[in-house]
């Protein structure tokens, strides 16, 4: 009985141990993380213009947001930069971690050449590259000799954008790629070398299935990361033109601070998590089955 009792309290005080060591990080996660989560489904049940007293409206921000056609359209625009800006960026990266998995001289100055676009502040960036698409004295228009509104036609604009994001993202992604192609055991390419996986038949059936986790991972963050551009639109069109750029973060930052109604950006914003969710789970379930994580 007094084993027991000893044993008892000695699985009381490690528990007890191990939650004091804890304590700092569930701090960390309840103040940055649980707290914003509550205090954004809490406002989106108020009304307030940032100024007066928050007065609750129950359901009607709700109502509102669903049935407003422009924060629709902020989500069809957003899905459509998405589907320019992963797929892109995705390939291009690994093309570019192809070439710098090679081990030779200059391989560390060039990773970091690659990810200095993504490491630059986003409004920096957007600036020099108004200046790229400059319909007057731009360098893009005077290399193809002819005038061309890149981001003032709404045909033109989105891509423009995506070709910016994707500018800054492809050395960010060429990353992991590089990390994953190195983890890749050498025994197992020399056995498909041998059995005439060579050339583009060893990126098929060798590199890309064993590169299925780092794979998830950069298309679940590539879209979590379109989902949350801002600054890169503000910089470039600030949602122009004729809302053809309105992506849903530039919609809530209007919604909050323009039109000064934080209740329905926080609806916005609950329901945008609610469409992240939805395809990181679709992402999970594909990669599911078709991810193995031991060599």
């Amino acid at each position: 009985m007094d084993r027991t009792a000893r044993r008892t309290t000695a699985e009381h005080r490690q528990a007890a141990v191990g939650y004091t060591l804890l304590l700092p990080s569930l701090i960390g996660v309840g103040c940055f993380l649980l707290l914003p989560i509550a205090v954004v489904l809490w406002l989106s049940l108020h009304s307030w213009n940032l100024l007066g007293p928050i007065r609750f409206t129950g359901w009607d921000n709700w109502r509102s947001v669903l049935t407003d056609r422009q924060f629709g359209h902020s989500i069809l625009v957003t899905l459509a930069l998405t589907a320019l800006v992963v797929p892109a960026q995705t390939a291009l990266g690994f093309v570019v971690a192809a070439l710098l998995a090679r081990r030779g001289p200059g391989g560390t100055v060039l990773r970091v050449v690659y990810a200095l676009p993504w490491m630059c502040a986003p409004v920096a960036v957007g600036v020099v590259w108004q200046w790229i698409f400059a319909p007057t004295g731009g360098a893009l228009n005077a290399v193809l000799g002819r005038r061309v509104e890149w981001l003032s036609s709404p045909a033109l604009a989105l891509p423009a954008v995506a070709t910016v994001i994707i500018w800054m993202n492809v050395g960010y992604v060429a990353l992991f790629f590089v990390a994953g192609i190195r983890a890749i055991p050498a025994e197992i390419l020399d056995a498909g070398a041998l059995d005439g996986a060579v050339g583009w038949r060893r990126v098929r059936w060798l590199i890309l299935p064993l590169l299925r986790p780092t794979m998830f991972f950069v298309l679940v963050t590539g879209v979590l990361s379109v989902f949350q551009t801002f600054d890169a639109v503000y910089a470039l069109t600030k949602g122009g033109p004729g809302h053809s750029t309105d992506v849903v973060a530039m919609r809530m930052y209007s919604e909050a601070f323009d039109a000064a109604h934080p209740g329905r950006a926080a609806v916005m914003a609950v329901v945008v998590f609610a469409v992240m969710f939805v395809i990181t789970v679709a992402q999970h379930r594909y990669f599911r089955n078709r991810t193995s994580y031991e060599y």
